[in-house]
């Protein structure tokens, strides 16, 4: 069954300049991408050295922030504006690099952070993808 994302670009009545499915794996990656880091900054929170984690939630939530927007951007068509588009997306990559980075130097002792830091990389690539994609 296709993801509700990829419906809803399906169900989209006009013209769009990328492949729908691409688009929509794209999106629900991102979206995927903003939950996981809600939970590692929760779980972060939750740890009993949650002072050495402070930076590990502060960019958990950056990210999730970055991720939520790109993804808005990327779901909404008329009026498009390639440029704007470029720009959140390497705004995601950057976001999503920071994180990944920030969550790997914890990964060995919290498996949250792991998941995040494998995640954050995925999404990265994604929109790295993406971003060629539109070249």
């Amino acid at each position: 069954m296709a993801s509700v994302t990829r419906q809803m670009l399906d169900a989209y009545p006009k013209s769009i300049n990328l492949d729908r499915a691409k688009l929509a794996a794209v999106i629900d990656t991102i979206n995927s991408c903003a939950q996981a880091c809600t939970a590692c900054a929760d779980a972060c929170l939750s740890e009993e050295d949650v002072a050495e984690l402070t930076k590990c939630v502060r960019t958990d939530l950056d990210c999730a922030d970055v991720c939520t927007t790109t993804a808005r951007v990327l779901s909404r068509h008329e009026g498009y504006d390639a440029n704007v588009t470029r720009s959140v997306l390497e705004a995601c990559v950057a976001a999503c690099r920071a994180c990944g980075d920030e969550c790997a130097r914890h990964a060995e002792m919290h498996e949250h952070c792991r998941i995040c830091a494998d995640v954050c990389r995925e999404c990265e690539q994604a929109c790295r993808d993406l971003l060629a994609a539109m070249s």
